[in-house]
């Protein structure tokens, strides 16, 4: 079923509307949850409080992307729930190295640097302005949380080169 119907389902308050989500997004969903939190339970949840929030945002709110609508609740209930975890234990994680590579790279205080508005629209200008390649290796590792290792694969390339094409990015940024 197309982006467009799930949303007229929604929209209808028609629960078919969460079946239709769950069978077309669960796989992406769970893909950012678990990237960010390392661990399938914590995942699964914010997957599940994904479709509670969408179903409570969807009315009034009409996305023209379903997918990166649904990835950004995913993301953000994920980041919130890594914060509570590891309030008491900093350090360790891959979610703590990439938001130590944002401070470096934008220092903006506390928290995901892509919550402040006027960041946010400076890394979109930004990100337009990369090759292709360099915004899909960015995106991969600080908007999904893939491991250099996980990139490198992807990209059929090695980590010394996806880190320094990193390190670059962060330069430039």
């Amino acid at each position: 079923m197309d982006d467009k119907r799930i949303v007229e389902l929604f929209f209808e308050r028609d629960e078919q509307a969460l079946t239709e989500t769950k069978e077309k997004y669960s796989r992406y969903l769970h893909r950012v949850a678990h990237n960010i939190l390392q661990n399938q339970q914590d995942a699964e949840e914010c997957v599940n409080d994904t479709y509670l929030r969408a179903w409570n945002a969807i009315p009034p709110h009409r996305p023209s992307r379903l997918a990166v609508f649904l990835g950004k609740i995913t993301r953000r209930l994920a980041l919130d729930r890594y914060a509570a975890l590891t309030a008491d234990k900093r350090g360790g994680g891959t979610q703590a190295a990439i938001l130590e590579e944002w401070r470096d790279a934008l220092p903006c205080g506390e928290g995901d640097p892509s919550d402040d508005l006027a960041v946010r629209e400076a890394l979109e200008r930004f990100l337009h302005r990369l090759p292709a390649e360099q915004r899909r290796v960015f995106v991969l590792r600080y908007w999904y949380g893939d491991t250099v290792k996980e990139i490198a694969a992807a990209r059929d390339s090695t980590e010394s080169r996806i880190k320094m094409m990193l390190s670059r990015i962060r330069g430039q940024l």
